[in-house]
């Protein structure tokens, strides 16, 4: 099981407007190149957002569904890929002191990537996984300088645009 965590400069609600927004999955998660919403409303539990994975000229289509929610504190998301199956990617974040401690926890479950994982495919998800928490961290931090959202809801504070659940400017 993968796990990894990062100390984000930023407090908890700015990291959790990111992640509620939906249209910004492709922002830090490695390997998406866009991304949108197909069903209900991000974050809420079953809804889910489409994305393309690029690998050279060829694009893959794939989805992301909420499979449990605890706002602003833990996200945990069934990524589905296709022929490799799918895998439980959990997000936990943690205030510490002004800042945000997030953990990731992942692991497959169904599909070639559960009957194939090993120690190898273990140490790939680690290395996704400290670029996926490397690029998180510079998109909230930069979000948390703007100052244009707020750190409870993840409102623009200018505009009084983007209710919580993923429904940002």
């Amino acid at each position: 099981m993968a796990v990894r965590h990062c100390l984000i400069k930023t407090s908890p609600g700015t990291v959790w407007a990111v992640l509620a927004d939906g249209t910004r999955y492709a922002d830090w998660v490695v390997g998406t190149s866009s991304s949108r919403p197909i069903r209900g409303r991000w974050p809420q539990t079953d809804a889910a957002i489409g994305y393309e994975v690029r690998i050279g000229p060829v694009g893959l289509s794939n989805e992301t569904v909420v499979r449990r929610c605890e706002e602003g504190t833990l996200l945990e998301l069934e990524a589905k890929a296709g022929w490799l199956g799918t895998a439980r990617i959990a997000i936990e974040l943690r205030p510490w002191g002004d800042d945000c401690l997030v953990i990731v926890d992942e692991h497959p479950l169904r599909g070639a990537g559960g009957l194939l994982h090993n120690v190898g495919t273990e140490a790939m998800i680690q290395l996704r996984h400290r670029a996926m928490l490397a690029r998180l961290a510079r998109l909230c931090e930069a979000e948390g300088r703007s100052g244009t959202r707020d750190a409870a809801d993840g409102r623009d504070v200018r505009t009084g645009v983007g209710a919580p659940g993923g429904e940002h400017a």
